[in-house]
């Protein structure tokens, strides 16, 4: 099933439930622009190649839009759609007053030099600059970008606009960049696993939690986890899965992968497994973190553990997620899962606007603040009205934009 097939039905079950009119579900779903650019590039060997970037902005009934710029070589329109929906039901289930949007280049970034890596951020910049920036449009890091690709974006944006920190989030600390923003995505992973446990009355200690990807999500979420005493029993990444039953040494994985370019590859202190069957471990918890569509109809049957954390977008298909529920599986969805990233980026823009900087227990506590309660607001909903997490957490952000839309004029 396409990206925005998924969002799709998802969305359908939730406005099902608002016995929303078919006139307010095709306005709530039709992104309000897409564009398609042309992005000139003169490599480094002097070829120019014409590559394709996109970005579409959803909605911005709550206030501006709000989502990534991706760099990777399978990105397509279908794809941005999608993931652009899902920003605008993401910053609504957290109440952020944003939209939401989402941007990128079909390019492997791996494959180029770190000029030809800024000459495409400046390119894209040079065709977009005019549809975003602090009021309308705020970019952000995602798949193949990071804070340095920001840090162009924005030096190219104001070339056209002037001094505007706040026209991108996610950009290194010394250049009006968040204290935190890198460790957001995960740590919001860790608090809201703990929310959950606790309503499920459940202790950490006797919780055994594999991951599923140890990139910057993975990474920061094991971390998080273990300080707050889980037992981490197995990790992975594109190596392979890295297991033991009586749990890993948590501090010892995240130091060699550090020191190994952040690969797990050779660690030695664990037996080697797939990816595949980390995902069947018999634990308490599984933490999806690297790529969407992990879990199938084809893999579902051989998951055991009786919570799963989306923090990858994605990683659930809609037939494996209606098997999972049947089974009583608590799932706890991408759009509130994996929420902890956009909602720095938010505390981010606060700051540029203000050109007052926060400290980084402020925004860690801030952080704890507003995924909690998003939390607490997703679980009475889905109480209240016989609702799974996903389908509770989708009514909310519905009913915000809905709202927001109606009372506004459309």
């Amino acid at each position: 099933m396409k990206a925005m097939e998924s969002v799709r039905l998802y969305f359908e079950r939730a406005a099902e439930s608002l016995n929303l009119s078919d006139e307010s579900k095709r306005l709530l779903l039709t992104p309000k622009r897409e564009i398609q650019v042309q992005v000139p590039v003169k490599m480094d060997d002097g070829e120019l190649q014409t590559l394709i970037g996109y970005r579409v902005q959803h909605d911005d009934s709550r206030g501006p839009m709000k989502g990534g710029l991706r760099f990777h070589h399978d990105v397509n329109l279908d794809e941005v759609r999608a993931l652009a929906s899902l920003m605008t039901w993401k910053t609504a289930v957290v109440n952020l007053p944003y939209g939401g949007a989402k941007g990128g280049v079909c390019v492997n970034p791996q494959a180029l030099s770190r000029n030809e890596l800024e000459l495409v951020t400046r390119k894209f910049v040079d065709q977009i600059h005019d549809i975003v920036g602090p009021t309308t449009d705020i970019p952000a890091p995602d798949m193949g970008t990071n804070s340095e690709v920001m840090a162009w974006f924005r030096n190219q944006w104001e070339k056209y606009h002037g001094f505007g920190p706040a026209c991108v989030t996610g950009k290194p600390v010394e250049l009006y960049g968040a204290k935190g923003r890198e460790e957001a995505t995960g740590r919001g992973v860790g608090i809201l696993a703990f929310k959950l446990l606790q309503r499920l009355a459940r202790k950490p200690q006797e919780t055994r939690v594999a991951i599923q990807g140890f990139g910057n999500v993975g990474f920061h979420a094991a971390k998080m986890l273990a300080e707050a005493e889980f037992k981490i029993v197995a990790v992975s990444d594109v190596s392979g899965g890295y297991y033991r039953p009586d749990g890993l040494n948590t501090q010892e994985v995240l130091r060699y992968a550090q020191s190994n370019n952040g690969s797990l590859d050779g660690y030695a202190d664990a037996e080697l497994i797939s990816n595949e069957e980390l995902l069947a471990l018999d634990v308490e918890m599984l933490v999806p973190a690297a790529v969407g569509g992990v879990i199938t109809v084809d893999n579902v049957d051989n998951i055991k553990a009786p919570v799963i954390i989306e923090a990858a977008n994605g990683p659930i298909t809609p037939s494996a997620d209606d098997r999972l529920c049947e089974r009583g599986v608590f799932v706890l969805p991408d759009i509130l899962a994996n929420a902890g990233g956009v909602t720095v980026s938010y505390f981010e823009w606060v700051q540029n606007l203000q050109h007052y900087s926060w400290d980084l227990n402020r925004i860690r506590q801030e952080l704890d603040h507003v995924l909690s309660d998003a939390f607490e607001q997703v679980w009475r909903q889905g109480k209240q009205h016989g609702l799974g997490l996903r389908t509770a957490a989708y009514r909310i952000a519905i009913e915000r934009v809905e709202f927001a839309t109606r009372i506004g004029g459309a």
